[in-house]
């Protein structure tokens, strides 16, 4: 028991640098709290005595703002930062190194009894305000982004961002740096975006920058080849791309920096 809690404090301590002592932990983390009262809650459950764990849950939620049903199965090391607005379904199995922000719905979409809530895998992280809703699995070490609402399963290491949710798996690419010097021709700068939480939008016109690039070569050749043909064949000159043009794309990208 007073192993159990002591990681507890700790995962605290490792995901929120607003932590300063254990005290203070104990003292003002409602995410712990109501983690404690869902233990005893899951306990007297599986023993059968379901009422007194309905209530025990009832006092926490009303105690905490995190309202998690006494038939979820809760891993190790389970984080809800904040935790106001959180709500767990009776169904749900969340893995270890679990951590949940303020908000965030794990339900269901059915009134049939049986599985009706998702299975969280290790290590996932759920953005604030994210719903996860449905029977499904969102794989191990997957990042579900705020306010995001997801109804279908997750790869393992993928990140889900929108609504609905749009699922992004990280690829490594050998064409990072052509593709980078295209955008920086084109004054394209896919702003707020990280390898972490990469925006689908972006993803999609780097995709297009990689198209230009290629049809940019074959172009090129082309004219090589019409040249050793036509010793007299002049090239045309492509038309310059204005910086005035990206004017929007660049003031919006300053606004959300700001």
């Amino acid at each position: 028991m007073f192993e159990r809690l002591r990681e507890d404090i700790n995962s605290v301590f490792h995901r929120d640098p607003a932590a300063r002592n254990t005290f203070e932990v104990l003292t003002n983390y409602p995410g712990l709290h109501a983690l404690l009262f869902h233990r005893l809650a899951h306990r007297l459950w599986r023993l059968g005595l379901k009422w007194i764990a309905r209530t025990i849950s009832t006092i926490a939620r009303w105690l905490t703002g995190v309202e998690i049903h006494p038939g979820a199965t809760i891993g190790r090391r389970f984080f809800i930062d904040h935790g106001m607005g959180v709500v767990i379904g009776e169904t749900t199995v969340i893995g270890d190194d679990v951590t949940l922000y303020q908000g965030v719905t794990l339900g269901g979409t059915s009134w049939n009894k049986g599985k009706r809530h998702p299975t969280i895998g290790d290590g996932v992280v759920v953005g604030a305000g994210a719903k996860i809703l449905g029977p499904f699995e969102v794989g191990a070490g997957a990042k579900v982004g705020s306010n995001s609402v997801v109804t279908k399963a997750v790869p393992a290491g993928a990140t889900v961002v929108g609504i609905p949710g749009r699922i992004i798996i990280k690829r490594q690419s050998e064409d990072d740096v052509r593709r980078k010097e295209m955008e920086e021709r084109m004054g394209f700068d896919a702003y707020g975006v990280t390898e972490e939480m990469p925006d689908p939008v972006a993803r999609a016109v780097r995709s297009l920058l990689d198209h230009m690039h290629a049809v940019d070569d074959r172009i090129e050749n082309m004219c090589k080849a019409l040249r050793k043909v036509n010793s007299e064949y002049q090239n045309g000159e492509l038309p310059p791309l204005q910086e005035e043009d990206f004017d929007c794309v660049r003031d919006e990208s300053e606004e959300t920096r700001g």
